[in-house]
C-alpha cells in the first residue's frame, strides 16, 4: 500500500510504501505524478520512503512497470530522495546517477537513512 505522507501544492511528491507495492499502488503514484505535471510543474521532485521489511512483498510486475514508467518520464523528474534502511538500496542510487547522468538534466538522486528524513525533505524542497 502506498500513501502520501506529506502533501505539497508545488512540484514535490512525498510517498511512503507502507506495505507491499502492487499495480494499484503504481497507478496511484502515476496519477499523483501526472497531476503535478498537469498543474504546471516542469519537473517533479520525488521522495520515496521504503519500509524494507515489507517492500520484499512487492509484486514483481509492479516493480518493473515502475521502472519503465520512470524511464519514460526521466526528463520530468527533478531531485529524488530514497529514504530506507538498506545497504542494497544505498548501492543502487549511485548506479542510477551514473547511468542517467546525461539523459536527465537537473535530476539528482540521493539515498537517506530513515534517521535522515528531515534532510531528505530539505533535499526535495530545495529545488
Amino acid at each position: 500500500m502506498i500513501g502520501q505522507f506529506k502533501t505539497y501544492k508545488t512540484g514535490i511528491l512525498a510517498v511512503e510504501v507502507i506495505e507491499r507495492f502492487d499495480n494499484n499502488d503504481l497507478k496511484l503514484v502515476q496519477k499523483w505524478f501526472e497531476e503535478k505535471l498537469a498543474g504546471g510543474c516542469s519537473q517533479v521532485n520525488l521522495l520515496v520512503k521504503l519500509d524494507m521489511a515489507k517492500v520484499r512483498q512487492t509484486e514483481v510486475n509492479a516493480f518493473f512497470e515502475n521502472i519503465l514508467y520512470s524511464l519514460r518520464h526521466i526528463s520530468d523528474l527533478g531531485h529524488i530522495a530514497v529514504v530506507a534502511h538498506s545497504k542494497f538500496i544505498k548501492t543502487l542510487v549511485p548506479v542510477d546517477n551514473f547511468f542517467f547522468e546525461r539523459s536527465s538534466q537537473g535530476r539528482l538522486e540521493r539515498y537517506f537513512d530513515v534517521s535522515q528524513l528531515e534532510e531528505a525533505l530539505a533535499f526535495v524542497e530545495q529545488k
